[in-house]
This record gives C-alpha cells, sequence and structure tokens, in this order.
C-alpha cells in the first residue's frame, strides 16, 4: 500500500520545513563565529586603550558587527555634539556634553542588531511548534485510509494493517525530525545572542564611563 496524495503532500511539507530550518541553523552558527570573534578583538583594542579615532577606523575598515556597530553610534553622535559646540573630535579641550545622548543612541542601535541577528529565529519556533502536529495530520489521514482500504477488501489480516499504519507514522517521525533540531536550536542561538548582548551592554557601560571620566577632568 503506496501513501495517499495527503501524506506525500505532508512529508513534502515536512521535507521543506526541516530543509530551512537547517539553512537557517548552519547561517547563524557562521554568523555568530564572525560576530564573536569580532567582538572579542574589539573589545580587547578598547581595553588597550587606543584612541577613539583609532577604534572608529577600525570599525570602519573591519569586519562589521553589532558591537562595532554600536560604537560608531555612540561616536557619531559624541563627534556630532562636539561639533555643535565647536570643538574637534580629538581636541583637548573636553567642554561638558550630555552624555546621556550617547547612551541613548549606542541603546537604540543596541537594540536594532539585536532584532538583527535574531531574524529569521521566528521561523525556527514556527517549526518546532507546529511540524509534530502536522506530521500528526499526515499519520491520522494515512491510518484512516488504511482502515479505509480494510473495510474496502474486507481483509483485516496483521499483513494488510501493518503497511499502511507504518508508512501513516512516517509523517509522525518526520515531524518530529524537523521540530527537535529547530526547537534545540533556536533555544542555543537565544542564549548565545542573548550573551553577545550582555557583552554589548557591557562595553557600553565601559564607553560612557569613559567618557563621563574625560567630562570630569574637563
Amino acid at each position: 500500500m503506496l501513501a495517499g496524495p495527503i501524506v506525500k503532500s505532508v512529508l513534502l511539507l515536512l521535507v521543506g520545513f526541516s530543509v530551512v530550518s537547517w539553512a537557517i541553523i548552519f547561517l547563524k552558527l557562521r554568523l555568530l563565529k564572525g560576530i564573536e570573534r569580532n567582538q572579542a578583538g574589539f573589545t580587547r583594542a578598547f581595553a588597550e586603550g587606543k584612541s577613539l579615532s583609532v577604534l572608529y577606523e577600525q570599525a570602519e575598515k573591519g569586519e562589521k558587527s553589532p558591537l562595532t556597530e554600536v560604537f560608531r553610534a555612540g561616536y557619531l553622535e559624541l563627534t556630532r555634539i562636539q561639533r555643535e559646540r565647536g570643538e574637534a573630535p580629538q581636541g583637548g579641550r573636553t567642554a561638558p556634553f550630555p552624555v546621556e545622548n550617547v547612551q541613548r543612541a549606542m541603546y537604540k542601535t543596541t537594540h536594532e542588531q539585536v532584532g538583527g541577528m535574531e531574524d529569521l529565529l521566528p521561523f525556527l519556533a514556527t517549526t518546532g511548534s507546529t511540524t509534530p502536529f502536522i506530521g500528526l495530520f499526515g499519520t491520522v489521514w494515512g491510518i484512516m485510509n488504511a482502515f479505509s482500504g480494510i473495510a474496502t477488501t474486507g481483509n483485516a489480516t496483521l499483513a494488510t494493517v501493518a503497511p499502511g499504519i507504518a508508512e501513516a507514522l512516517v509523517a509522525t517521525a518526520a515531524g518530529l525530525g524537523a521540530a527537535i533540531p529547530s526547537v534545540m536550536a533556536y533555544n542555543y542561538f537565544l542564549t548565545r545572542i542573548r550573551t553577545v548582548h550582555t557583552r554589548i551592554d557591557s562595553f557600553t557601560s565601559d564607553f560612557i564611563n569613559f567618557l563621563e571620566r574625560k567630562v570630569e577632568k574637563g
């Protein structure tokens, strides 16, 4: 007994969900690996005391990451404020300036960058929550067809029932096969993104503290 068109359609749909999910998983793994590598290098450069202009050039010319974009937002807001006050960005005079403006610019960019990192993750969550039920639907439909065939032929032996039920159960297995990796990947990526987010917030605090010390000295 061959699977009916409904069961075949369910299996094709589940395969599509699975293929797209694995593509997202590999894409996110590569993306987060690059982000964490860049983040570690840029944080180290800032801790070494490099000037803001040098760090800005590094952020402009190097590999882009959420952390460098947050720094760029803060640096550009800082230079805008200083320009309005008639100061050069790296000038010796450090008149007081509204640090809160810089902080808000960095927080705004942080939210945008975190949102970008979380892009496509809802598809993994959707796959994890819906594919088991899609597979279950295929199984129920397949079993109904199997029993319908039995009623038609009037032959209810195990040899006639088992193949149809086994083929129907493949849909449930396919649904779970698509859902389990998606749920695991979703939770894994959320954890890594939260770690990146925490490190960006830590960098922002260090940057703001640096500016406040400059204000106090000025």
